[in-house]
């Protein structure tokens, strides 16, 4: 089996490869990135993890014959991620990458590049290949590659940190435990944690409160409230003047990783190297490449696993259109993800779920299609923006 990783110079990488190495050794990975000065570091160290791998800056040869492409890419690198991460800032917005106006700029960057190489592997890749998306903003782009007629499942390592962790907790193998996970890429809530068919999370919010606030950088009252356990995103709505303040003055999370990934392209130059180094836990991604590999293995073997991916709505969710793009858990075959049964999402969900798909809608448009009064539009239709004098200024800076 042939994987085409585009992006495949991230120092994210060889966390991938390894997980093939270890949980699909037969996949061939070729690693294809135009940025040479990193492939020709990151493509050494990831074939001395895992000898089945090939590199280059050729995305027609990366793709030939290619059974699965993943596309894990960032436009314009972490200086792009900086400016996200700064503009909306001046306008008492908070700066992040996936969402609100930053989120919005790396959209329109992101998602005609993705479309291309999208196209590029309907041409070279075998008939019938899947396109998994690991790029942010994760549900944007996932929609305009299914918009765009593509086979293609959008993945996050969110649904499978909070699975690890709760098994922790709960002291079962991660397997165990199957999540009630529900809502779009960075805006989803974790309802319900079964372990052999009972629910373990009220147990779990009962005596590990402060703990699971703790770790969505939440006060307890608001998980204890909804009686569940948002994502750390989450954070970015029900606490966003905070963070907005939190974030002024200081260096943006993109100023970190520059650094982390400087000191990682160093470490993987070392010919010595032979193994993940520490400093990889770092760079965020927990869990990316057991979930990555779980979900090929399940579009590839036929074995009918459960992963929790963006797909179509399709009446998944009442409350939205068909044709958005929702993050739920669903039972993965060789003929794609197919979404469990949902329980009704009250209103305390379902309202913020609303308004950001509708934003999600206009943000593809603008990405596609371009013009300032789509992006305007989009921004306006943004929960984190949404008045007209914000929206105005931060169309100005995403366009430029």
């Amino acid at each position: 089996m042939k994987v085409a990783v585009f992006g495949g110079g991230s120092t994210y990488t060889p966390e991938l490869v390894e997980g093939f190495a270890r949980l699909l050794p037969d996949a061939a990975l070729h690693l294809v990135d135009p940025a040479v000065e990193r492939l020709d570091v990151v493509g050494p160290f990831a074939r001395r993890l895992n000898p089945r791998v090939t590199w280059t800056t050729d995305p027609d040869d990366g793709l030939d014959g290619a059974d699965v492409v993943v596309i894990q890419l960032r436009v314009g690198g972490q200086r792009a991620r900086i400016h996200d991460e700064t503009f909306p800032l001046r306008c008492g917005c908070v700066g992040q990458e996936t969402t609100g106006a930053g989120g919005l700029a790396k959209a329109v960057r992101t998602v005609p590049v993705v479309l291309d190489i999208a196209e590029r592997a309907a041409r070279r890749a075998r008939p019938g290949a899947w396109i998994v998306n690991f790029t942010n903003p994760v549900g944007i782009v996932t929609r305009a590659l299914l918009d765009a007629g593509h086979r293609a499942v959008g993945l996050c390592n969110v649904a499978i940190g909070f699975q690890r962790h709760f098994a922790e907790l709960l002291g079962v193998p991660p397997g165990a435990v199957d999540l009630d996970h529900v809502g779009l890429n960075h805006l989803t809530w974790e309802r319900a944690a079964y372990v052999d068919g009972v629910d373990r999370l009220p147990a779990l919010l009962d005596r590990h409160l402060d703990d699971l606030a703790a770790r969505v950088s939440l006060p307890p009252r608001v998980l204890s409230t909804l009686g569940c356990v948002p994502s750390y995103y989450l954070r970015y709505f029900y606490a966003h003047d905070e963070v907005v303040r939190q974030e002024r003055g200081r260096p943006t999370r993109a100023h970190e990783v520059a650094g982390i990934e400087a000191e990682l392209l160093r470490l993987y130059a070392d010919p010595a190297l032979r193994e993940k180094p520490p400093l990889l836990a770092r760079r965020g991604g927990a869990f990316y490449s057991e979930a990555a590999v779980g979900l090929v293995t399940s579009l590839t073997r036929d074995d009918g696993g459960h992963h929790a991916v963006n797909v179509r709505n399709r009446g998944t969710l009442p409350f939205l259109p068909d044709r958005s793009v929702i993050e739920v858990t669903c039972a993965v075959d060789a003929g794609g993800p197919a979404p469990r049964p949902v329980a009704p999402v009250g209103p305390a969900l379902s309202g913020l779920i609303g308004a950001v798909a509708a934003y999600e809608e206009l943000a593809v448009a603008a990405a596609i299609h371009g013009g300032r009064s789509r992006v305007y539009s989009a921004l306006l239709a943004h929960p984190l923006v949404g008045q007209h004098e914000r929206a105005e200024a931060l169309a100005d800076e995403v366009l430029a």
